[in-house]
């Protein structure tokens, strides 16, 4: 009787089978085989992600660059999936930028550190800014993950490694390369988004924005620096311009020449952040609309008037109705 209770019926067998046939099969073959490293496997889909993305960018975000080849560009970009998973390096990806790079619009980039998704939601899909995740370069891997098996050919799907695992992994070089790129190309104001309630402080002295978009400024191309430092709703406030590592960021701004304006919880991002949290006592209105500046009085005078003229305006409308 015992050996009949622990043998599975048929049931059971089909159940199991029928889990199996519905898992996608690189996970299938990777089995139940413990993660190496500490990233995430392979996206599933990769190619067809990375394809469909570049012709929807050179056909609907930026048709000026319809002629760009997507499957060309595929072709350099996979170069690093045959490489060692800890032996890709950003020079790998050369090809890649050289065939998908394109002119950035002047005053439209915008830099950032531990924001990832409000700098997408801002940008508004390249309609008010660009970041280095709305060029087609940076566009094709967004939020994706990518790498060899350590010992053998073919995509691992189970881990990728990071930063933490090695320094020459496939998806971090690659945003390094992509990453000096673009601050090469950027020009006329620059537009840098910061987390100020980011335990560690708003701006990384070690980090992708520090390390490899900062040095590749091109300082005849940049007329200003504007830093907005937001906060998130309810959370801590851990630094603010003139504080901590933005003042940090501030002092290496002036000493490589660059004109710069820091804000705190910039209005218009400040009002983006509170659509999700219209009720919170952070999104008051005169929470929302009071913001700290540290830049020239001129310059100051001039963005508190843009922002009163709609408002008187919307006022005088609602009192003649």
């Amino acid at each position: 009787m015992a050996v009949q209770e622990c043998a599975p019926s048929w049931l059971q067998l089909l159940r199991r089978l029928r889990r199996l046939l519905l898992l996608p099969l690189p996970l299938l073959a990777a089995g139940g085989a413990r993660a190496r490293w500490s990233g995430e496997g392979t996206s599933l889909h990769l190619q067809s992600i990375f394809l469909g993305r570049c012709a929807e960018y050179s056909t609907l975000l930026n048709p000026e660059l319809r002629d760009k080849n997507c499957t060309a560009i595929w072709e350099a970009f996979k170069v690093v999936l045959d490489k060692d998973p800890c032996s890709v390096l950003p020079s790998d990806y050369d090809l890649f930028i050289n065939l998908s790079r394109h002119s950035i619009p002047r005053d439209k980039s915008l830099f950032w550190e531990n924001n990832h998704l409000l700098v997408t939601s801002y940008a508004e899909n390249t309609h008010r800014l660009m970041p280095v995740c709305d060029i087609l370069y940076g566009r094709v891997g967004d939020f994706l993950s990518w790498c060899r098996q350590k010992n053998a050919s073919g995509l691992d799907y189970q881990s990728c490694p990071t930063s933490e695992d090695c320094e020459n992994n496939a998806v971090d070089s690659f945003w390094k390369r992509t990453s000096m790129q673009y601050a090469t190309e950027s020009s006329g104001v620059i537009h840098v988004m910061l987390n100020g309630s980011e335990p560690k402080g708003a701006y990384p002295v070690k980090g992708f924005f520090a390390d490899f978009e900062i040095p590749y400024f091109q300082k005849d191309k940049i007329t200003r620096i504007e830093i907005w430092v937001m906060h998130e709703i309810g959370g801590p406030n851990v630094e603010s311009c003139g504080e901590g590592t933005v003042k940090i960021l501030e002092a290496r701004l002036t000493e490589m020449g660059f004109q710069y304006s820091c804000v705190n919880d910039y209005l218009p991002v400040k009002l983006l952040q509170c659509v999700d949290h219209s009720t919170h006592p952070d999104c008051a209105l005169n929470s929302a609309a009071v913001s700290t500046q540290r830049e020239a009085p001129l310059y100051y005078a001039k963005q508190s008037v843009s922002h009163i003229i709609p408002l008187l305006l919307a006022l005088a409308s609602a009192t003649q109705m």
